[in-house]
């Protein structure tokens, strides 16, 4: 009866030492699931939070972009606008300069031809003299 006795004890002495180490390993799977949804939490916060620096960095350095991208458009249009109405000035000169030789040629062969008919007149008119 004493082995039986014995026997019993040591297997509820077993049998109680499995369940409390049981419990402990639940115990430390729990704290464990617990520390990786924290770890988890933590690090979606910081990327929320980097994602969010990332857009507001992003705008502003495209507003940045198209100031600049205005300003140089501005500058080109007014560059363009100079040249423009330099060119417009030249042309306008150098057609005054054409239309005034051209004037002057047709007023040289005027008065050319003018006496060139003249002596024609002179020499047809001695002729028939």
């Amino acid at each position: 009866m004493k082995s039986k006795l014995a026997a019993i004890l040591a297997a509820a002495l077993l049998t109680t030492v499995t369940v409390g180490f049981a419990q402990d390993a639940t115990q430390d799977v729990d704290k464990a699931a617990k520390d990786t949804g924290h770890a988890t939490k933590v690090a979606a916060k910081d990327t929320a939070k980097g994602t969010e620096k990332a857009a507001d960095k992003t705008g502003s350095v495209t507003k940045h972009a198209a100031k600049k991208t205005g300003h140089a458009t501005k500058v080109a249009a007014k560059d363009t606008a100079k040249g423009t109405e330099k060119a417009a000035d030249k042309t306008g000169d150098v057609t005054k300069d054409a239309a005034k030789d051209t004037g002057h040629a047709v007023k040289t062969g005027t008065k050319d031809t003018g006496k060139g008919i003249k002596k024609a007149a002179d020499r047809t008119a001695d002729a028939v003299k």
